[in-house]
């Protein structure tokens, strides 16, 4: 099955024999899904494990007040939906398209057996969802304790490092990104988003237009982030 991933450095993966995997990856099916589709949405039954192999998904959450809070950004060779390695029976979000994205998916079932066979398997992801968890923890105390500019800027840094790639003169996230997506991100308004990153743009902090962001002065971020006192510009 192509991929596009070399699925032997995949964290998922690590420890397997090419035997090993070539079986697990013979028990996956493929699955393609247009922008603004989702691969499953929040409280459906969690019956499969995923993995990105290409594309861009934003996993959201519902608020009790009928908003919606971005949890997380993924990109090509990270896994989600895996609730069943928790030994939830639900999937605790939704896992929507920003791109065009296509993923290997198992069912839930094959993997309890696969992980059972191979307990390499079962520790690797149990490192990968902590691994999540612990930056779930970390964004609840950020949303808890830190004013909205900092928060802002602790998110374009995420992107950035995660999917950013060279433009003219900074760094392009590579994929679109509406202001209100970075709302729900850092659990702001989009008022309050707007504001800010319309003064980071008069400043040449930020460039880009509609849906498209360019970091030109991460430094700048960086020391915001780190309470650090910021020069004019």
């Amino acid at each position: 099955m192509g991929t596009g991933l070399d699925l032997r450095r995949n964290q998922l993966f690590q420890g397997l024999n090419g035997c090993d995997l070539a079986d697990l990856l013979s028990r996956a099916r493929q699955k393609s899904i247009a922008k603004g589709s989702a691969f499953f949405h929040e409280q459906e039954q969690a019956a499969h494990c995923h993995l990105l192999t290409g594309g861009q998904i934003k996993l959201t959450q519902n608020s009790v007040e009928g908003g919606q809070l971005v949890v997380r950004f993924l990109g090509a060779g990270e896994v989600f939906g895996w609730a069943m390695v928790l030994g939830t029976t639900h999937y605790p979000g939704t896992a929507e398209a920003v791109t065009d994205s296509v993923a290997l998916v198992w069912e839930a079932e094959t993997m309890r057996e696969a992980m059972l066979a191979h307990p390499t398997l079962a520790l690797n992801a149990l490192e990968l969802v902590g691994g999540r968890l612990h930056e779930a923890q970390e964004r609840l105390l950020e949303l808890a304790t830190e004013r909205v500019e900092r928060r802002i800027a602790r998110a374009v840094l995420r992107l950035m490092a995660q999917a950013g790639r060279p433009a003219a003169k900074g760094v392009e996230v590579a994929f679109p990104l509406s202001r209100q997506d970075l709302a729900d991100a850092v659990g702001a308004t989009l008022h309050t988003v707007s504001r800010i990153l319309a003064s980071w743009e008069q400043r040449g902090v930020l460039g880009g237009g509609r849906q498209r962001l360019v970091v030109l002065l991460p430094d700048w971020l960086e020391a915001l982030v780190d309470d650090r006192a910021i020069g004019q510009l």
